[in-house]
């Protein structure tokens, strides 16, 4: 972006942002925080439209925000639930009195549901937004428009994990609640898992990237339903090292390839930048799990508590994850291959010009690379295990809901299960796209699964969904109903239109009187004499409305 010429406009938008966010953050009660997490998205929403004469780039950024405004209406609802229910919106009041109101509930009709779940099902209505969980998820791989820079910050580390920190931040109140609990573990599985799938067939090399950072979130979210909030948070820092590490990698290989985004139109940049490559593995192994990188130790650990907790959502949820893990290590090596072990398909002239980046874009990188290989090890102690009494007036566990003795304890085949499943993922990624890429290419295009493959390159078909139920339909229903109906009709008729149509004819029946002839004119100072007296001298003797009325009717019969 050095020859960019909108750089101090750049700045400006990342200095807001980072405003909003430490607004967010630092907030003690609920519209604080509604202020901050209502300003990243408009500082989201500025950066991926930076480039604003891309159409792509301006339909991604409202993607972005209309997807973001579903889920700032859960989260504003659910401020409104709270402030209905406590009477205040102040964090620790409305964590203190969250036990005395634990079985109080909303009636709806001949409904009822209990407030503590509708309140949190509220607020992950929120988060489901703003960390792109299944649903609301389709703005993310398009916010890839945006500098790559914002891919790395942004979405990456901070805007999208504020879902996950609202969570976090509103523990003592989720606590309370086995049912939105639960919801939140499947939610987090199945975005992890679609997110995975998705990512193995996809080409562009930041929305691969972006794909795993949705998938990651997943991991985050579910973790959280499993009341396991310092790991999902242990997880949310370790993913911001090596997911930041992954996207300025990704920014140096763009760049080197003078803007080609597409890893098939690459290959062979092992020996030409050596140094991103070396970056770029480290990413890619942490984020597959590699054992003793920082991705590691968080993502396993949050497998194996899952895989304690004995219910029927936290299962599923493990077995999700854990195909996941396969996916994740599968698209990373893949991603790996087409972009520096495969043969060169780029042209002659962009080859020519593939150069290192220099000192001030790889010393982030060096930075990262080192946060994405220690990190993990050095923060367990701080985030893991039975003794860890660092967040005990951060996030309140009930007795119940504490799974780390029961993890810490599972058989070491149990915990090596997500390990061989990242391993074999990997393997096999290297294996096909190396020996037999153009068989498997035909194989599974033509032969295996078309229909599959089809499913997963048109993004289990999300988009197409809402554009034909639900775009289509609210505008035919604003256009056919809203408009032509409702505003350009009834209330239209009964409105402004309405009153000047009838103004109007009044208007002509009464000009209708000035017939400009002297004994018309006489009659009427008589009647009008008739009606004074009448009105003065003999109200006690004629029922006067009526004989009004009649007088009325006799006129306008005349006229």
């Amino acid at each position: 972006m050095s020859e960019d010429p909108h750089l101090p406009r750049f700045m400006s938008y990342l200095s807001l942002f980072t405003f909003f966010m430490l607004i967010l953050i630092s907030a003690d009660n609920f519209i604080q925080m509604f202020v901050g997490w209502e300003g990243v998205g408009l500082a989201s929403y500025l950066l991926i439209n930076f480039w604003h004469t891309r159409i792509l780039a301006n339909k991604a950024a409202m993607k972005a925000i209309i997807i973001n405004r579903i889920g700032d209406l859960g989260l504003s609802l659910g401020i409104a639930s709270c402030f209905y229910s406590f009477h205040t919106i102040d964090f620790n009041i409305i964590f203190n009195l969250t036990p005395y109101i634990s079985h109080e509930l909303f009636y709806l009709g001949n409904y009822s549901i209990n407030k503590i779940t509708i309140i949190g099902f509220f607020i992950f209505i929120g988060a489901v937004g703003k960390s792109a969980q299944i649903g609301l998820h389709t703005w993310l791989p398009d916010a890839m428009e945006g500098p790559t820079p914002v891919s790395a910050l942004i979405h990456a580390a901070t805007m999208v994990t504020a879902g996950v920190f609202i969570l976090l931040r509103c523990s003592p109140l989720l606590e309370y609640s086995d049912t939105i609990l639960a919801f939140i573990t499947l939610m987090g599985g199945l975005t992890a898992f679609m997110a995975a799938t998705i990512g193995i067939v996809q080409n562009d090399l930041k929305k691969v990237i972006a794909y795993s950072t949705c998938s990651q979130l997943g991991y985050m979210i579910f973790s959280i339903g499993l009341s396991n909030y310092s790991v999902s948070l242990f997880h949310l820092m370790n993913h911001a090292f090596f997911k930041a590490l992954l996207f300025l990698s990704a920014g140096s290989v763009i760049h080197a390839m003078s803007d080609e985004q597409d890893m098939r139109k690459m290959g062979g940049l092992i020996k030409l930048i050596p140094v991103t490559y070396s970056m770029f593995l480290i990413g890619s192994l942490s984020l597959a799990g590699f054992p003793f990188l920082t991705g590691f130790y968080s993502k396993d650990a949050i497998l194996e508590l899952s895989y304690s907790s004995y219910y029927a959502t936290s299962f599923f949820s493990y077995w999700l994850g854990t195909i996941s893990a396969f996916f994740t290590s599968f698209y990373s090596i893949r991603l790996l291959y087409f972009t520096f072990l495969a043969p060169n398909n780029s042209n002659k002239l962009k080859i020519n010009n593939v150069h290192e980046s220099d000192w001030i874009l790889l010393t982030p990188l060096l930075i990262l690379g080192i946060g994405s290989i220690y990190i993990g090890f050095i923060g367990k102690e701080l985030f893991l295990g039975g003794n860890v009494d660092t967040w005990i007036n951060t996030f309140l566990f009930l007795p119940w809901h504490f799974l780390s003795f029961d993890a810490e304890f599972l058989p070491y085949y149990i915990k090596l299960i997500p390990v061989i499943f990242s391993t074999l993922g990997g393997i096999s990624s290297y294996f096909l796209y190396t020996f037999i890429q153009y068989k498997l290419n035909n194989y599974v295009v033509y032969k295996l699964n078309y229909n599959l493959y089809h499913f997963l390159t048109f993004k289990w078909y999300f988009d197409e969904i809402y554009l034909v139920y639900i775009s289509r339909f609210i505008l035919a229903f604003g256009y056919n109903t809203s408009f032509k109906l409702l505003d350009r009709g009834l209330f239209e008729y009964i409105g402004p239109l309405g009153i000047v149509l009838s103004i109007k004819n009044i208007s002509k029946k009464i000009t209708k009187l000035q017939t400009g002839l002297i004994y018309h004119y006489i009659l009427c100072m008589v009647l009008g004499l008739v009606f004074l007296f009448i009105f003065i001298l003999i109200p006690n003797y004629v029922n006067l409305p009526l004989y009004v009325l009649f007088l009325i009717y006799f006129l306008i019969r005349k006229i």
